[in-house]
């Protein structure tokens, strides 16, 4: 379904109510652009200079194009009223109870994002303007209580599939957007706002790497030049059963060329980081670089990195 409308995979709960709406905006958008497409050439031919010699100033007294329009209005009135509003209020009007969330602050500048955990304890640690540095983006207050087990990270940003998010964002200095393609989340970061956005996300990121694998040949000049943003999608393995290239695994020039030797002239590989953290909004030259890479682990997954993260803070 997604290949063939072109759209990227769907990975959030909410996620299949946006497509639906896109599907039939472009519906909508074709026959409009074949009906007036029709009616213009039809208007080039019929009123052509050897037809019409002389102009007529009365016209066409017909009330057909103007039907047409109401129809188009009507149409449009009821994809707002019937179809974008009521997922607009089901999907970003209807915050999860933070008890029930995983509740997480990102913080926007150019050109990064910074995002910030509660910890064990589940609350925020106190930040402060002044204590921002090149090493505490954030302004972090480590002497408060609260923020000794505030995780916080720099373009990556980890979450668990099956459980509700809730992002708290805002920026640091200009307007930025705050986009997540794969999981149809997309709100602009305001300075001085704390603005809510909740989604859950229903594939982890191996799910997706398997939905997004290809087959690569090994021939000369058929590989990606950049092989380290690939990963393996299965394990391969020489004749006599020596490991090559396990799954998850990042290729490398080295395994390629054992993996040539061993005979083997194709592999099926994916990205490595699919689902990214993208600023939908021209922030300033610099924005291009403004990229993230976002994680979809399993519950334990996830708390096996948080638990790791909290042993860097000890």
């Amino acid at each position: 379904m997604h290949d063939l409308l072109g759209l990227p995979i769907d990975a959030s709960s909410h996620g299949h109510t946006i497509d639906e709406m896109i599907v039939i905006i472009h519906w909508l958008m074709l026959v409009l652009f074949v009906g007036w497409g029709g009616f213009f050439t039809y208007s080039l031919i019929r009123f052509r200079r050897a037809k019409s010699p002389k102009a007529d100033y009365v016209g066409v007294k017909s009330h057909t194009s103007s039907y047409i329009e109401v129809a188009v209005a009507l149409f449009e009135g009821v994809l707002l009223v019937g179809f974008a509003i009521p997922v607009w209020s089901n999907v970003w009007l209807s915050y999860p109870d933070e008890n029930d969330a995983l509740v997480v602050h990102v913080v926007a500048e150019q050109f990064a994002w910074n995002i910030h955990y509660p910890g064990k304890d589940g609350v925020f640690g106190r930040r402060d303007i002044s204590l921002v540095t090149s090493d505490n983006p954030l302004g972090l207050d480590r002497d408060d209580p609260d923020a000794k087990d505030d995780i916080t990270t720099i373009n990556n940003m980890h979450i668990p599939v099956g459980k509700p998010i809730l992002v708290y964002l805002t920026s640091k200095d200009v307007i930025h957007s705050f986009a997540l393609p794969l999981l149809r989340v997309k709100q602009d970061a305001i300075p001085g706002q704390a603005i809510p956005i909740a989604f859950t996300a229903t594939m982890t990121l191996d799910e997706i790497r398997d939905q997004l694998k290809k087959k690569y040949s090994l021939a000369d000049g058929h590989l990606p030049e950049n092989l380290s943003t690939l990963v393996a999608s299965t394990d391969y393995n020489a004749g006599d059963g020596t490991p090559i290239l396990a799954k998850g695994e990042l290729l490398n020039e080295d395994a390629i060329a054992k993996l040539r030797e061993a005979g083997i002239s194709s592999i099926e590989a994916s990205q490595d980081t699919p689902v990214e953290i993208a600023c939908a909004q021209l922030c300033g030259l610099g924005h291009y670089r403004m990229r993230g890479t976002l994680v979809l682990n399993t519950p334990e997954q996830f708390e096996a990195w948080l638990e790791d993260e909290a042993a860097y803070l000890e």
